[in-house]
């Protein structure tokens, strides 16, 4: 997962980032699997930290962990890293917006084929279905969090 991500810049200068500013990440992270740490991991490499803002919503079938969990579980991947991250909560969004001149760079990332196919849906599929395929996508600290968390959890898959 060394690959990195395609980017393009929609507004903003590139920096140096010398003040150690954060990077923002929004998502729900249901779970948080290798897609999205290989996300995170390529400003993290550069040196520059994160600010993870877990979205705030209510446990369904589709979001099986509580927000709470989801943030217990990036924060324990990131801490055993080492890694210079913060995690928040933030309400549910409707939209991301920005206007122009912001003072920051804005970026899309689009994953390499190597990891593109990863998705939170199949993650959980895998775990309905009762297979293990599932644990080559998310990280070996949180898997057993992962289970845990659904084991306890009265959401149906």
């Amino acid at each position: 997962m060394e690959k990195k991500w395609d980017v393009i810049n929609h507004g903003g200068e590139p920096t140096s980032n010398e003040s150690k500013k954060y990077s923002i990440f929004v998502g729900r992270f249901q779970p948080y699997h290798q897609g999205h740490i290989s996300l995170i991991m390529q400003k993290i490499n550069d040196g520059i930290p994160a600010l993870i803002m877990v979205r705030d919503i209510d446990p369904d079938a589709k979001n099986p962990f509580t927000t709470e969990q989801t943030v217990a579980m990036i924060q324990k991947y990131h801490e055993a890293h080492g890694h210079d991250v913060k995690v928040i909560i933030i309400p549910d969004i409707e939209s991301v917006n920005f206007g122009r001149g912001v003072g920051y760079e804005i970026n899309e990332f689009t994953p390499p084929p190597n990891i593109g196919w990863i998705s939170a849906t199949k993650i959980r599929d895998s775990i309905k279905e009762g297979n293990h395929e599932w644990r080559e996508l998310v990280d070996e600290s949180i898997q057993s969090d992962v289970e845990k968390y659904l084991s306890d959890s009265s959401i149906v898959l």
